[in-house]
């Protein structure tokens, strides 16, 4: 197991974070927030504001910094703040006060005096469903709701009505924040006509673009750096409100700029995790075979219809292998702040309707939870001819089973004293994708090497796989290679999302390396050189020719050369036309209900995942336990509550509730592994997601096992388990 390269200097204090910058001259910018969920500013008082002690400007629709609407490829339309003086939620950024000091900017915007008219608010999910709008097409193109039947049936209708079993539920999921450690900062610094952004997120490529958009320069006028980063989850995938107002503020005032969101602004000034109603039909003969599938999912989202929660397209569609299917998925939008991708978006709220809704199956068939699982196992996604290019989920829940001591469950739990002990499963699925990315390799002439790319590492440990996958690539030790992320200046390394960024990077390293390669050869025997004229080969960091051998740096150095570069880039290509592609996993859990209080404790978990090749298994057990705890989060602790005004009502970490360290005392986690090398050349696919899908449902399932009760929404509290 390797120790990640950046440990030390994180647990050391050393690494330097966005808002660890500080530059003379640097002045301090507050983020002013909206007190109304939806309305029109029709006035904004700023003259105590701005002649309070040290303040420098005050900013506001009405009289705005320098930017303007703003796009990526990736991304689409990015919402740029004080643009216009519609207000669409309440904590939606309105202002920006800067000033010589944090405590003079935060100050003086208590000072800002705001007007607004004020229009009614829609914030309730259940109170919108009757509103509810068909979702936009999925990013592959496939349409909202679609039916995939038997042949000789004539309509999913009939299918259930000629189904022995059925099972029909509702079941919702509550909204969540990221809750990253770091929250969202820059520090801005002008430089000539250009600026240089200093700030946490996943993609510094994309990151450099959307600014560069906004503040109307030529991209190669914005630099991005970001070589640490304090937690992202995909809420930190688009540019962040202080960072579109620091650059443009320090343009504006010709002097460095630092902002950063307070921890209750984090909640309502970045983006959520939506919350979801989900309808599940199931319907399967007297041996467990799926005949039915139906999966009907309501996603909030803010009004301006930016991104819903997909969370029947990205479970039910795939999971199973079903005679007969019909999904849809719908919109509703409300007065609420922004939605976005949050850790495994689709699956993991998904995963707890389909999951939860195959146990309740289960039940009414008697059958063990495991078995119905694996009677329905696909071999490709319903409807589709694309096999699965790798798929051993039978193996992870047949390890699993065995090594959490499942043949030991009984169907109503069993008591330890006072406690209510049960055991919940269920599937866990997260796709297997690729974004482009390139990434270039350096051999330096004192016999190192260095790899390169603009990607992210938020704690995913991505560094480290850079170090040992360029050593493989190039054939020297690892710790002969120097890693480098975090710079919009390196070659562009695709986003650090979707649990794509070992499989993107690690196989643009391996084509960069073998261009490397290449060139080095032509140089040992190019004319002048040590190897003229030679047939020349290379292994372990040495050329080798007629019983002669030399290590790249004495080539490099005899030729007179610092060093030398290539780059190599991936992108997802023609397999997407042979296979499908995914990452799968059995959780496990096991859950103490008290007998008196009904407190809930999660007391066991184990994940066996089939993930394809793992690169450093010491990371990758982590980035597994933390989904498997994300998702007992979700499943006993995590919920954003909107009042009726659209304020929310526990924005801060005392109110809004996450596991600590005595909640989680036994997680284990088990590599089932199979390179899957018709996905990528490296054989790897994501594991940063699938740790938290299917986790939610295994623990309210594991809930209903101790205790008869079944909870259909998220989080389970004490009340829900009262008898």
């Amino acid at each position: 197991m390797t120790p990640r390269l950046d440990g030390p200097l994180k647990v050391a204090g050393r690494a330097k974070y966005g808002l660890d910058n500080n530059f003379p001259g640097m002045a301090f910018g507050y983020v002013v927030l909206s007190t109304i969920a939806n309305g029109e500013i029709e006035a904004m008082d700023v003259t105590a504001a701005k002649s309070a002690p040290g303040v420098l400007g005050v900013y506001s629709p009405f009289d705005p910094l320098d930017l303007r609407p703003t796009s990526t490829p990736l991304m689409g339309d990015t919402w740029v703040p004080l643009q216009d003086r519609e207000v669409a939620y309440y904590g939606q950024p309105i202002g920006f006060v800067v000033a010589e000091t944090f405590e003079q900017a935060r100050d003086a915007s208590m000072l800002i005096e705001v007007s607004y008219h004020e229009r009614p608010a829609l914030t309730s999910l259940e109170d919108g469903l009757a509103t509810a709008e068909d979702a936009p097409p999925g990013r592959d193109g496939s349409p909202p709701a679609l039916e995939v039947l038997a042949p000789g049936v004539e309509s999913f209708e009939d299918a259930l009505a000629a189904s022995p079993v059925v099972v029909e539920a509702t079941y919702r999921t509550a909204a969540q924040n990221h809750a990253a450690m770091e929250p969202h900062s820059a520090v801005a610094v002008p430089e000539g006509d250009g600026v240089t952004v200093y700030t946490g997120n996943q993609g510094s490529t994309l990151m450099a673009g959307e600014l560069a958009g906004a503040l109307a320069l030529e991209p190669s006028a914005v630099h991005v750096l970001n070589p640490f980063v304090g937690g992202a989850f995909g809420g930190k995938g688009r540019t962040s409100i202080p960072a579109f107002l620091a650059a443009a503020a320090a343009r504006a005032l010709g002097r460095p700029v630092k902002a950063a969101l307070a921890r209750e602004q984090v909640f309502t000034a970045t983006a959520n995790r939506p919350a979801t109603v989900q309808k599940m039909t199931l319907g399967a003969d007297a041996h467990g075979t799926l005949i039915a599938l139906r999966h009907d999912s309501w996603s909030s989202t803010p009004m301006d219809r930016s991104f819903i929660e997909p969370t029947s397209h990205g479970t039910s569609r795939e999971w199973y292998a079903t005679q007969n299917l019909a999904i849809s998925q719908k919109m509703v939008p409300l007065n609420i702040p922004p939605t976005t991708f949050m850790r495994a978006p689709g699956e993991a709220p998904g995963s707890f309707a389909l999951e939860s809704a195959i146990d309740e199956l289960a039940v009414a068939l008697d059958m063990d939870p495991i078995e119905l699982r694996l009677r329905n196992n696909s071999a490709a996604p319903p409807g589709k001819d694309l096999q699965w290019s790798s798929k051993h989920l039978d193996e992870c829940f047949r390890i699993g089973a065995q090594r959490f001591g499942w043949a030991h469950r009984s169907p109503n739990g069993h008591t330890d004293g006072d406690w209510l002990v049960g055991l919940g499963t269920a599937t866990a699925m997260f796709p297997a994708l690729r974004f482009p990315a390139t990434v270039q390799v350096t051999f330096r002439a004192d016999d190192t090497a260095v790899v390169g790319t603009g990607g992210a590492d938020p704690g995913t440990g991505l560094l480290t796989v850079l170090a040992l996958v360029g050593a493989e690539s190039l054939d020297i030790a690892p710790e002969r290679v120097t890693p480098l992320l975090g710079d919009s200046a390196l070659p562009p390394g695709g986003l650090s999302g979707g649990s794509t960024a070992t499989a993107s990077a690690g196989t643009a390293i391996m084509i960069a390396a073998t261009n490397l390669i290449d060139e080095l050869l032509a140089v040992a025997a190019a004319p002048g050189a040590p190897f003229e004229g030679t047939e020349v080969s290379y292994a372990d960091g040495r050329v080798l020719a007629d019983g002669k051998s030399m290590t790249f740096g004495e080539v490099l150095r005899a030729v007179h050369r610092p060093s030398i570069s290539a780059t190599g880039s991936s992108a997802p290509g023609e397999e997407l036309t042979k296979h499908s592609f995914s990452s799968f996993g059995a959780q496990f859990v096991e859950v103490r209900v008290h007998r008196l209080t009904r407190e809930a404790r999660v007391s066991r978990m184990l994940g066996v995942f089939d993930a394809g090749r793992i690169i450093n298994e010491k990371a990758a057990r982590s980035q597994l336990m933390g989904g498997m705890i994300w998702g007992v989060s979700a499943a006993l602790h995590e919920g954003l509550e909107v009042e009726a005004g659209g304020r929310l009502a526990n924005a801060d970490f005392a109110s809004y509730l996450l596991p600590v360290n005595a909640d989680i005392p036994d997680v284990d986690v088990h590599f089932v592994e199979y390179p899957d090398t018709l996905h990528n050349d490296l054989g790897a696919k994501g594991i940063g997601e699938i740790g938290t899908v299917g986790m939610a449902a295994a623990v309210a399932n594991a809930i209903h096992n101790a205790t008869g009760i079944r909870v259909r929404h998220l989080p389970i509290q004490i009340e829900d388990l009262l008898d």
